[in-house]
Parts: C-alpha cells; sequence; structure tokens
C-alpha cells in the first residue's frame, strides 16, 4: 500500500510538474523499467495542457510537436527558440530561406563538416 501512495504521489507530482510547462514532450516509465523497456505514455503539452498522447515514439512526438507549433502558429518559447529554429529548418528544411544568424552559422558549419566529410 505504501508503495502504491508512492508512485500515486509521484503521478500526481508528475502531473503537477507538466501543468507547468510552456511546451515538452513527456514520456512517462514504469517505475524500476529500464530504458529498453516501452514507456507507459508518451506525449505533448502546452500551456500545461495535454494535447497529445499514447504516441508511439519521441521522434513522432516531436515531429507532432513542429506540427502543432506549425497549425496554429505559436511562438518558439523563448529559452528554446533556438532548438526548435534548428530542428524545424535544418533538421526538418522547413523554410531554410529564413535562418537566424545563429542557426545559419550552424548550418554553414555542418555542411562544412559534411562537405570535408565526403573529401
Amino acid at each position: 500500500l505504501k508503495k502504491m501512495k508512492l508512485q500515486l504521489q509521484t503521478i500526481y507530482e508528475a502531473q503537477k510538474n507538466l501543468e507547468q510547462l510552456t511546451i515538452a514532450v513527456f514520456v512517462i516509465r514504469k517505475e524500476g523499467d529500464g530504458l529498453q523497456e516501452p514507456p507507459e505514455d508518451i506525449g505533448i503539452v502546452t500551456e500545461g495542457i495535454e494535447l497529445l498522447h499514447h504516441l508511439t515514439s519521441v521522434a513522432s512526438a516531436c515531429a507532432l510537436l513542429l506540427g502543432l507549433i506549425y497549425a496554429l502558429n505559436l511562438a518558439y518559447p523563448k529559452p528554446l527558440r533556438f532548438t526548435f529554429e534548428v530542428l524545424q529548418k535544418i533538421i526538418m528544411q522547413l523554410d531554410q530561406h529564413k535562418m537566424s544568424p545563429k542557426v545559419h552559422n550552424l548550418h554553414s558549419k555542418l555542411q562544412s563538416l559534411q562537405y570535408d566529410a565526403l573529401l
């Protein structure tokens, strides 16, 4: 009973933490499960509201998150704006002609490394 109470408290705390997030992909695992075990749930939270859950993978959750941001015309959270810009413009190759100087610099360095690897 004590262990079950602890798990419920942990789930409650996790839910409270998710409510504080501006935007996130979350993964919920059973206590004691290793990384090899499939998670209990993978989902997306924006403004503290769980928008999607029971997704198949973190990769699909990230792609769906970018799609939601794009479709709903949401602004990237300031602390993560460059991370999301790299995902959108370099990884997913969307709107590549409008890169911030910081992301453009990274893109140029990555292209240079790729070119050097071919030589």
